[in-house]
């Protein structure tokens, strides 16, 4: 069983953003396989290279969408994003200090992520979205 399962609760276009989270899935999964395993530290520095990669382009490509959208609560959402890539350089850093904790903190960080950021806030993102569809399908006269 994997160490972190990708769920219909955590779909937010059935598209891009899903993509990208579903990647993220997989490297959490790969990182714990790993680190279960024995073999952390030989990874952990291949993923921590495709996480910022993956994640700041995944960032880049979630809050344009968010712009596109006019989403309300983007200044709060872009602060969590920027937190996230901090807490991923640190933990870079860290590891390049030569650090040995590093991997099983950094599948903490990617279980906690995908949990608490993508259940909560980004899922308000597809209740906007579900929202504005609901408006832009209503008759002039019901709008009124």
């Amino acid at each position: 069983m994997a160490y972190f399962e990708w769920a219909s609760d955590m779909e937010i276009d059935q598209g891009p953003i899903d993509q990208d989270h579903q990647t993220l899935v997989r490297q959490v999964n790969e990182l714990h396989t790993a680190t279960s395993e024995g073999r952390g530290q030989e990874v952990v520095a291949r993923l921590l290279d495709e996480l910022v990669r993956d994640t700041l382009e995944h960032i880049r490509r979630e809050e344009h969408y968010m712009e596109t959208l006019g989403y309300p609560q983007l200044a709060q959402h872009r602060a969590g994003h920027d937190s996230f890539v901090a807490d991923l350089r640190g933990l870079q850093e860290k590891y390049h200090a030569g650090s040995i904790t590093v991997a099983p903190r950094l599948s903490t960080l990617l279980r906690d992520w995908l949990s608490l950021h993508i259940r909560r806030y980004d899922k308000d993102i597809a209740v906007f979205l579900r929202q504005k569809k609901r408006e832009a399908t209503r008759t002039p006269r019901q709008r009124a």
